[in-house]
């Protein structure tokens, strides 16, 4: 079974913290922050237990931000002088998300400096919301920085829909203000940051789908293999919705003639287990035609109702008068992002985005089964 996600904050955490803000503070009243924070600790989630850190951090440090900031600065690793890293920096982003929020500028800096030694992207989107144009503004001068982490944190952190992270309205609605930031890091050097632009032009595509095509298009022409994959990973809501010049961008025209038979190897599925099925295209038409071939499973809810998720399944070009059959099996175990409810279930075969062909079939577990918290 998976490690709960809560223990990666516990109680040592909290104890690292009190040490680095001591050493950067020696005034800082440790007993008093430890009893504020232990008692307490085991019984919450991980967000909770980092914003337990984080107000008790509030009741003890200067109340004024500005004398504030520092000393979390200095709690940072510092050349080869340690300090804290990872999970403990939760708090510290909850912190400024709060109280930096009169204090943009400042409260950018502190996450910009903080970033290389775990995620500043849950701080920093309180402060978006609060003041878009002028933290915009700031974050648009990272897009040079020589660490990577920084670069990344100017994409990942202005996600209109960031998993785990609170949504940015502003930007769902016009995400034009963050274009220039996305356009400018499409080529960097670092894949880990190429693949926050691509998330986040995703996230975009989502609301506004005709304007990621646009953008996907505007950028193809010249592309290296990198900048074409990011283009495509950035498309892949569209490209599983079957949206037209989003396929068009990718070479995959309205289907002409293209058929496709669905076959199951069984129509009961063990949990855990698989399901095995076989997908046999054939093209009727004068011309060859390039296919994308997608599968969507409809997951059944604990109402009953079934919820499509489209899994990517693979590209390929089917000759005039030609077919081809393409195996594929899809596990079912347990995850801790879904529960699984027995009965029926379907499966769905999408061509460049357009149902082909379906089957229903059964899972057959006695009881909802779940892995984790």
């Amino acid at each position: 079974m998976a490690e709960p996600l809560k223990h990666l904050i516990g109680p040592q955490t909290a104890r690292d913290t009190a040490s680095a803000v001591s050493r950067a503070w020696p005034t800082f009243a440790e007993r008093e922050f430890l009893a504020a924070v232990l008692p307490s600790l085991e019984a919450l989630e991980l967000m909770q237990r980092g914003q337990l850190i984080a107000d008790a951090l509030r009741n003890i440090l200067p109340q004024d931000f500005a004398k504030a900031a520092p000393i979390l600065r200095a709690c940072l690793p510092q050349g080869e002088r340690g300090g804290l890293t990872g999970w403990a920096l939760l708090s510290f982003n909850q912190y400024i998300a709060v109280h930096g929020l009169d204090h943009v500028e400042l409260a950018l800096d502190l996450l910009k400096a903080l970033t290389p030694h775990f995620t500043g992207e849950f701080g920093i989107r309180p402060l978006i919301h609060r003041e878009q144009a002028l933290a915009l503004s700031v974050i648009s001068g990272w897009i040079g920085d020589p660490n990577h982490h920084v670069r990344r944190l100017a994409s990942e952190g202005t996600r209109p829909r960031l998993p785990w992270a609170m949504r940015l309205p502003a930007l769902v609605r016009d995400p034009a203000p963050i274009l220039p930031i996305l356009s400018a890091l499409i080529d960097d050097q670092e894949d880990y940051v190429r693949r926050s632009v691509a998330n986040s032009l995703n996230d975009i595509a989502k609301d506004h789908p005709d304007l990621v095509a646009g953008f996907v298009a505007s950028h193809r022409p010249g592309a290296t293999p990198e900048r074409l994959w990011l283009l495509k990973h950035a498309s892949r809501t569209l490209l599983k919705k079957g949206h037209a010049a989003a396929l068009a961008n990718f070479g995959f025209q309205p289907l002409d003639g293209v058929a496709a038979d669905l076959s199951l190897d069984k129509a009961e599925v063990d949990f855990p287990g698989q399901l095995t099925f076989r997908v046999r295209l054939s093209n009727a038409a004068p011309v060859p035609q390039q296919v994308m071939l997608d599968y969507a499973i409809h997951h059944r809810m604990k109402d009953g109702s079934l919820r499509p998720k489209v899994f990517k399944g693979t590209s390929l070009t089917l000759p005039p008068g030609e077919g081809v059959t393409i195996g594929r099996r899809h596990a079912f175990r347990p995850i801790t992002t879904r529960v699984y409810y027995p009965g029926e279930h379907g499966l769905e075969i999408l061509v460049n985005g357009v149902s082909l062909a379906s089957e229903t079939f059964v899972l057959a577990a006695p009881t909802p089964v779940r892995d984790g918290p």
